[in-house]
């Protein structure tokens, strides 16, 4: 097998494609968003890319049968708006030099489907509780700040401290070398659990940019689940005893 394989299901002729990028990582936030999105833009995949940087397994589903774990091109094309083109998928690359060659295939892919604008989709995460999460963001150029801006992205000197790690960020800094211009929007996270919540505030801006309308009543139902589950877990750090394994069975 090759490092990287990618197998086009179909070859689709795409109108001036954004390329949307959302894989695992804190809090799940960029999974679940663009997961969500195509889910209600109806994307149809055409291509899946399997990787020896990914993990050394298959997943078993509901029916018995396993997936080799894979990411997955889907596209969605819209009358009087630009198509889209989004990135969904079980892994990340394990290691630095995984990174970088999936990513860098990534934008060769896109690239040929004429992709020249990207947004990519993650969690920043807070290691705290957040009950309303702004959107941080980071930009290839000053023009795509100041359009941010005016949606509500925060562009605060210092956040992320430490960078953007993965995929998110490396389509960014890769795409300059692509002429690819490229936006992180970052929900802010706990980084404890999934987030549906960060995975809303973070769609709620890309609609906007996009141009499209949703339905969020998925992850509103999801962050209602997380919600409850967070009350629990406050309510049993706040008794002086502890918790019998009955009251944690919600966990895990």
């Amino acid at each position: 097998m090759e490092n990287i394989l990618v197998r086009y299901l179909e070859h689709p002729k795409l109108k001036d494609p954004i390329f949307i990028e959302g894989l695992p990582g804190i809090g799940n936030v960029g999974k679940l968003a663009a997961e969500h999105l195509k889910d209600e833009l109806k994307g149809v995949k055409f291509a899946e890319m399997f990787s020896k940087y990914f993990p050394p397994q298959v997943l078993v589903q509901e029916d018995g049968l396993i997936k080799l774990v894979n990411n997955e091109f889907h596209y969605v094309k819209r009358d009087g708006g630009r198509d889209l083109v989004i990135l969904v998928g079980d892994y990340q690359g394990l290691t630095p030099e995984g990174q970088y060659e999936l990513s860098d295939r990534v934008l060769k892919e896109i690239s040929a489907l004429g992709v020249k604008q990207a947004f990519t989709l993650g969690g920043y995460g807070m290691g705290r509780m957040i009950t309303k999460p702004r959107v941080l963001g980071a930009a290839t150029d000053p023009d795509l700040v100041k359009e941010m801006e005016k949606l509500g992205v925060v562009f605060s000197r210092g956040e992320p401290g430490a960078g953007i790690v993965g995929a998110s960020g490396l389509v960014l800094g890769l795409g300059k070398l692509y002429d690819v211009r490229a936006v992180c929007l970052m929900g802010e996270t706990s980084g404890y659990f999934v987030d549906p919540k960060s995975a809303q505030a973070v769609l709620t801006v890309l609609t906007k940019a996009l141009g499209v309308e949703i339905s969020f009543e998925q992850l509103e139902s999801k962050a209602k689940q997380i919600d409850s589950i967070t009350s629990k877990l406050r309510e049993a750090e706040a008794q002086p005893e502890t918790p019998s394994k009955e009251d944690l069975g919600y966990i895990g």
